[in-house]
């Protein structure tokens, strides 16, 4: 292959590598738990977007109890952000096992 040939398609998939993180940013998951009690939102860049906690779960005396709850649901959020971000990158990096600097 010529080497123009090569660096032009190393622009254009860094340009939709680019374009990707931007839409990263837009998408997002959710996971639960406690059957509902705690949702975690995050978007694909890995960024926790939102936390609600259920009044119910809300208890004086148990307070180690909410934050197991929380806990899993943050890092549910974030396996579930990863999976969105190399979903989405295998897209356009055509299979190959490519990983952006700060998403995975």
């Amino acid at each position: 292959m010529d080497m123009g040939k090569i660096m032009k398609q190393a622009r254009q998939l860094q340009e939709k590598m680019s374009k990707l993180q931007d839409e990263l940013g837009t998408k997002t998951v959710e996971a639960t738990t406690g059957g509902g009690m705690v949702k975690v939102v995050a978007n694909g860049r890995r960024e926790i977007q939102s936390i609600q906690i259920s009044p119910e779960v809300v208890d004086p005396n148990d307070i180690e109890m909410l934050q197991d709850l929380t806990l899993a649901a943050v890092n549910e959020a974030l396996r579930k952000a990863e999976e969105l971000a190399t979903a989405e990158m295998s897209k356009i990096a055509g299979g190959m096992n490519l990983k952006l600097p700060g998403l995975m």
